[in-house]
């Protein structure tokens, strides 16, 4: 079992930045792929930014250039730094856990963007 804890969501003006933090633990294959959903009210969940343990991303091509997805290995973490936040970002940020056919979700952070 692979547990996750999400941070760093919150309220924002329309320009600003958010990082959002991601800690997973407990039983960790090396080799697994972590990243970032979202899910507006009213909306289906939808893909933010994915990245592999080695290191390759894939985003979805709305957030390319205003958002940026990391992860530290030995720490098991995984971040998502967003700028120029727009209303439009608002909803429930999701990270998740995937390795082989198992995959995991996190409780889900707020992020709300005034405008």
């Amino acid at each position: 079992q692979v547990q996750l804890v999400e941070s760093g969501g919150g309220l924002v003006q329309a320009g600003g930045s958010l990082r959002l933090s991601c800690a997973a633990s407990g039983s960790i294959f090396s080799i697994n792929a972590m990243g970032w959903y979202r899910q507006a009210p009213g909306k289906q969940r939808e893909l933010v930014a994915t990245i592999t343990s080695s290191g390759n991303t894939n985003y979805a091509d709305s957030l390319k250039g205003r958002f940026t997805i990391s992860r530290d290995n030995a720490k098991n973490t995984v971040y998502l730094q967003m700028n120029s936040l727009k209303p439009e970002d608002t909803g429930v940020y999701y990270c998740k856990y995937m390795a082989s056919t198992y995959f995991r979700w996190g409780q889900g952070t707020q992020v709300t963007v005034s405008s």
